[in-house]
């Protein structure tokens, strides 16, 4: 008589927690919160996200918890979050080395009043959890969805957290497991007649194509050689094109070393343009040269082509995904220029490029081979929303 196969033991104890797997949309939620409170680049690569809980909850009320800068971009616009809710400044969260944090007092009534709101979701698309977790599960949602790096604590359902991943993916991951299922990698935002009204008060219509330069990016170790961003617009302008430098009144100085690699006199505009008057001359641009920063993903949201430089750390995370209407320049040293401490290895305080081992010639061959591209198909048509 054969002998009985053996059976697997019972599993005792508690369950395993386990990634997270993609799964269909949550019963009876009204109200969701999501967490992303960075930069404007860090809102336009979770886009598609955000406009994956949209049309998985097409009835629900999307509050982006966020910074002031997002209620300016957002305010009126077409697009899936409904209303934005300031962030206090938390530590590991969102942090300006300016400006103290909320105290432990501000911040729980501010969780008070969240928690008081009643979101039956809430999703973070911040970071890895160490930080950003426990305050997501400050507000009581009824179910609650995140990325955890290890050691961070972990949402109702999570996925991995890992380095080297592009963020764009990496929320559409997450929102997976929400509920919230998309194949769109693409970035968009849409384009308002009050964004095309404020672009032209600043950057007055012309019947050349224009060319839109940004030199700045808020990490300086992002910011290519201005000089050199002048004599590759030079070359755009020799060739038809309208060239227009903008950039905050932070970034006067950089304007203006673009302006003397340039060689001649050259349209600038630091501080007039609002973040919906920049949307709408980036709108109007057929072409946009910059470092890694909001502007140039701005740009790529709202269609526009665009040369970005990089560093190898951003290469992986926020670079875009495509190359038909991109082109991309990479420093793989990413060493600051003052000293070569390399961006993943710290931070050094020279505020010094960390991209200027890109050849000029590269900039400019990609530029130029990107240009001839936007002429030849007749992309230099002026915006028409």
């Amino acid at each position: 008589m054969p002998e009985p196969t053996p059976t697997e033991p019972t599993p005792t104890g508690p369950a395993l927690d386990l990634p997270a797997r993609p799964a269909g949309p949550i019963p009876g939620v009204r109200r969701i919160a999501v967490l992303r409170a960075n930069g404007i680049g860090d809102y336009v690569v979770s886009e598609p996200a955000l406009s994956a809980l949209r049309e998985a909850y097409p009835d629900a009320e999307i509050t982006l918890l966020g910074a002031a800068h997002h209620a300016a971009l957002l305010d009126g616009r077409p697009g899936p979050v409904d209303r934005v809710v300031r962030l206090p400044l938390v530590s590991g969260v969102r942090v300006k080395s300016d400006v103290p944090d909320a105290s432990p007092e501000e911040l729980e009534a501010w969780c008070a009043e969240q928690r008081a709101y009643g979101y039956d979701l809430a999703v973070q698309l911040h970071g890895g959890g160490g930080n950003s977790n426990p305050l997501l599960l400050r507000l009581g949602a009824r179910v609650s969805v995140g990325a955890a790096a290890p050691g961070a604590p972990r949402t109702d359902r999570w996925v991995p957290y890992t380095a080297y991943q592009h963020d764009t993916v990496r929320w559409l991951e997450v929102v997976a497991a929400a509920g919230a299922r998309s194949t769109r990698l693409e970035p968009g935002l849409a384009v308002t007649a009050a964004d095309l009204d404020a672009s032209e008060a600043a950057v007055p219509h012309d019947d050349r194509p224009l060319v839109v330069v940004h030199p700045g990016a808020t990490d300086a170790r992002r910011c290519y050689p201005e000089d050199r961003l002048g004599r590759v617009a030079r070359a755009l302008a020799d060739d038809g094109a309208r060239v227009v430098v903008v950039g905050g009144p932070a970034d006067a100085e950089r304007v203006a070393r673009v302006a003397e690699g340039y060689g001649a006199e050259m349209e600038t505009v630091v501080g007039g343009l609002t973040l919906g008057g920049l949307v709408g001359t980036l709108a109007r641009a057929s072409l946009m040269i910059g470092n890694d920063s909001g502007p140039r993903h701005l740009a790529g949201a709202v269609g526009t082509p665009t040369v970005g430089v990089f560093t190898y750390a951003n290469l992986a995370d926020v670079a875009p995904l495509t190359r038909t209407w991109h082109r991309v320049l990479v420093s793989w040293h990413g060493g600051c220029q003052v000293c070569g401490m390399r961006v993943l290895d710290g931070w050094c305080g020279h505020h010094a490029s960390a991209t200027h081992d890109v050849p000029e010639a590269d900039l400019l061959a990609a530029t130029q081979e990107l240009w001839q591209q936007v002429v030849g198909s007749g992309r230099t048509r002026p915006y028409a929303p």
